[in-house]
């Protein structure tokens, strides 16, 4: 196989990797993750697997940092991570509801509901409700990040590659 076409797959599978992190429907860091091991296998002779280990190091931090900072947060303010998982489920299915804005939408109204009924309070719902939101958003952003770091290091990788 041409080390253009793998050069081509690697970094489509990246970029569907970087857009999964924002839009969980997609796959998001493990994508990433085998767009780098491809361009290690069939890719990029030595340097490839510098890149994989770079790349890789830099998106399994990007996932750790995702649970930790929001696994944090989540316990500091006593918020159940069942409150979260039934925000992204409603975000999800608001994703076909009302397509694009569906998704933010859906979250914000799953995880303030499933607030609600755990304190019964809605005032109280919505102040843990807009820490969960916050807490997720910055791991989110550390995650993208990272993830972005990854997708430039695959991109130095191939530059380097096919011009040397």
């Amino acid at each position: 196989m041409p080390v253009e076409l793998i050069a081509a797959l690697s970094i489509t599978a990246v970029v569907i990797g970087v857009c999964g992190i924002v839009v969980p429907v997609l796959p998001g860091s493990m994508a990433i993750l085998v767009g780098l091991l491809v361009w290690a296998i069939w890719g990029g002779a030595p340097t490839g697997w510098l890149v994989f280990a770079v790349g890789g190091l830099l998106v399994l931090g990007g996932m750790s940092a995702q649970y930790l900072i929001t696994g944090r947060r989540l316990k500091e303010r006593q918020i159940p991570s069942r409150s979260v998982v039934i925000g992204l489920v409603c975000g999800v299915i608001g994703l076909f509801v009302i397509p694009f804005l569906g998704l933010p939408i859906g979250f914000v109204a799953g995880l303030l509901a499933s607030e609600y009924l755990r304190v019964r309070d809605l005032r109280e719902a919505w102040s843990t409700s807009w820490a969960a939101l916050k807490s997720v958003g910055l791991g989110m952003v550390v995650e993208l990040g990272l993830a972005l770091a990854a997708a430039t290091t695959l991109l130095v990788g191939i530059v380097t590659h096919l011009i040397v």
